[in-house]
């Protein structure tokens, strides 16, 4: 089969390797829907998980079932499913600890394109099918249901982090896709004040429509004083980091109330500390939380999250603001999301076949 994939640290290309063998718990699929993630390129460009050879990229994707081990009991041949980022082993002590995300040690849950083949190719093998897999619901836009790979699951962990409950001030910092769902799930939560940062025209008003009531641009001045003016030298109850950087963290803490929480679903690429401001922290004793965490994953949680969708609680269409067909467009695809051009949110590909 042929996939797309990091051949080392800042190069990528086509690689031809065997099917994927299936385990009598899993399956393989091909993709019908696939999108690249700034993950991606951290892993490629920043080498932030490090050296890998040949690995194929990508772990957002729609998929149709091709071949399901003798022990699967709830999938099929042909059937279409949505495919989570993350793919847990569900019998680890970790999943009995109720972090299936870390299945294995930290992040092992994180399998695709970190230490396993992704699913940019034109097979991709899934572990544990009945628990990772979800069916693809009837009428759902497969462009649409990739971001129930990542995008959605992240940005409201986010959410689910920081505790958001009604009539809480809330910031989210950063605003790209995943910091537009932390936005939407902030407003479903019933935050009350959604404090956004980002400046891209499309991120902005796509923002506001899910429910964000103040704008800050970065380019204006420090985050923290901008947030303090707005909110009348208050500060915000929560605060969930999706975008920025190492630093980003001391502008959190600046603005969070004591008792409130700091949450970041933020891919830390690069840098090897955080600096957290001792006087801000409360010298250590100002009962301000920081928190981070991969995204919970498995197949209830899928389906929640698609039955979500299926009724007009959330429309993530608004985020797909190019289009592609055709497992070839991949690496344009991809270096869009290197690149980030001012009109881009994410990039999607939908594929075809004759068969």
């Amino acid at each position: 089969m042929k996939g797309f994939a990091m051949l080392k640290i800042g190069e990528v290309g086509w690689v031809e390797k065997e099917v994927p063998k299936c385990g009598p718990l899993d399956a393989i699929c091909r993709p019908i829907a696939l999108a690249p993630c700034t993950s991606d390129i951290h892993t490629v460009y920043e080498g932030a998980v490090g050296e890998r050879t040949d690995m194929i990229l990508g772990h957002e994707a729609v998929g149709e079932i091709m071949e399901v081990g003798e022990l699967v009991k709830d999938f099929k041949v042909g059937d279409k499913v949505l495919v989570p980022a993350i793919t847990p082993d569900w019998g680890s002590l970790e999943a009995q600890r109720g972090f299936a995300q870390h299945s294995g040690g930290t992040l092992g849950g994180w399998k695709f394109s970190n230490f396993k083949d992704g699913v940019f190719a034109e097979r991709f093998h899934v572990n544990e099918a009945d628990a990772n897999l979800a069916l693809l619901p009837e009428g759902m836009d497969p462009a649409d249901a990739t971001m129930l790979s990542d995008m959605v699951p992240t940005g409201f962990h986010g959410c689910e982090l920081a505790e958001v409950t009604y009539g809480e001030d809330v910031l989210v910092i950063g605003i790209g896709p995943v910091g537009l769902m932390a936005v939407a799930g902030a407003a479903l939560r019933g935050a009350a004040r959604i404090l956004a940062v980002g400046t891209r025209p499309n991120c902005v008003a796509l923002a506001k429509e899910y429910g964000a009531t103040d704008i800050i641009s970065y380019k204006d001045g420090p985050i923290d004083e901008q947030v303090m003016k707005l909110t009348g030298g208050k500060g915000v109850d929560k605060v969930i980091i999706a975008g920025g950087d190492n630093d980003t963290f001391a502008e959190a803490v600046k603005v969070t109330k004591p008792g409130g929480i700091i949450a970041n679903i933020n891919y830390l690429g690069s840098g090897d500390y955080i600096k957290i401001p001792r006087e801000a922290w409360g010298v250590g004793m100002g009962h301000i939380r920081i928190v981070g965490g991969l995204m919970p994953a498995g197949r209830m949680r899928t389906e929640r999250l698609a039955n979500m969708m299926m009724n007009g609680r959330l429309d993530v269409s608004g985020m797909l603001t190019h289009k592609f067909e055709g497992l070839e467009s991949l690496p344009e695809a991809l270096q869009l999301m290197k690149d980030k051009p001012s009109d881009l949110i994410k990039p999607v590909i939908t594929i075809s076949y004759e068969d």
